[in-house]
């Protein structure tokens, strides 16, 4: 089923005013990423098996060396959701360098989740390694550009603003060596050098978190669940590893 959607907002962010003029079209009655095997061009599925994860584990949001015990993270006929505790990383045992991450997601009204991306055992993904943040707007109305849907949480906005509200999302993520590109609904709204992003980033307490240059090479990747309401659900995830140079 085909939908058409129009949405003209003015959001207010810090002292700026953004106006954000979005028609996007989209079809949601199926993934538009194909779930894949890992002998399809390297591709590997995520979540293909029903139930509890395997290969994952679940941690607070804010430091992934501490372990949730009690949550109902599950994937259910392809669709992996969250539980209904707020504040938990899904966070992969697996180690990745140089990737390509696809899937697709949705959220609630007020939703906010984030994909961690080369994250260490210990501390916050957004600020010890990456994030890719995912939000809707309703979350927190005052948002910066840099902590909304396509943003590196904090440090770098996305060239524009493509998140379609409440419906599937399509995301797609490659990094190599400082090489980060992102897409958001088939569009890039990232492609970045990471080795020309020297400046700090400000951590929730108000400390200084290394600049992306300095980041890790490696680590986990994993998917946020901070919703103020509802569950997030992500389907059709899928990675492949890049050769190193």
């Amino acid at each position: 089923m085909a939908i058409r959607w129009h949405l003209t907002a003015l959001f207010v962010l810090g002292s700026t005013c953004m106006a954000i003029s979005t028609h996007a079209q989209t079809t949601v009655d199926r993934p538009a990423v194909k779930s894949a095997s890992s002998d399809e061009e390297g591709w590997v599925s995520l979540f293909s098996t029903d139930g509890v994860p395997k290969g994952w584990r679940v941690t607070e949001w804010s430091d992934v060396s501490k372990t949730v015990a009690d949550h109902d993270w599950e994937v259910q006929q392809g669709t992996l959701r969250s539980g209904d505790q707020r504040g938990t990383w899904l966070i992969s045992e697996e180690v990745y360098d140089n990737f390509e991450l696809q899937f697709e997601i949705k959220l609630t009204e007020r939703g906010n989740s984030g994909v961690a991306l080369r994250t260490p055992a210990k501390g916050d993904p957004a600020f010890d390694g990456l994030e890719f943040q995912v939000a809707d707007v309703r979350y927190n109305p005052t948002a910066t550009a840099a902590e909304l849907t396509g943003g590196l949480y904090r440090a770098v906005a996305p060239s524009e603003q493509l998140y379609v509200p409440t419906e599937w999302n399509r995301v797609s993520i490659r990094i190599d060596g400082h090489k980060f590109q992102a897409k958001l609904n088939d569009k890039v709204v990232q492609d970045l050098d990471l080795m020309q992003y020297d400046q700090p980033i400000l951590r929730h307490d108000g400390t200084q978190a290394s600049p992306l240059k300095d980041r890790p090479l490696q680590g986990n990747i994993g998917f946020q669940h901070l919703s103020r309401e509802g569950r997030v659900e992500i389907r059709a995830a899928r990675i492949r590893r890049l050769a190193k140079n």
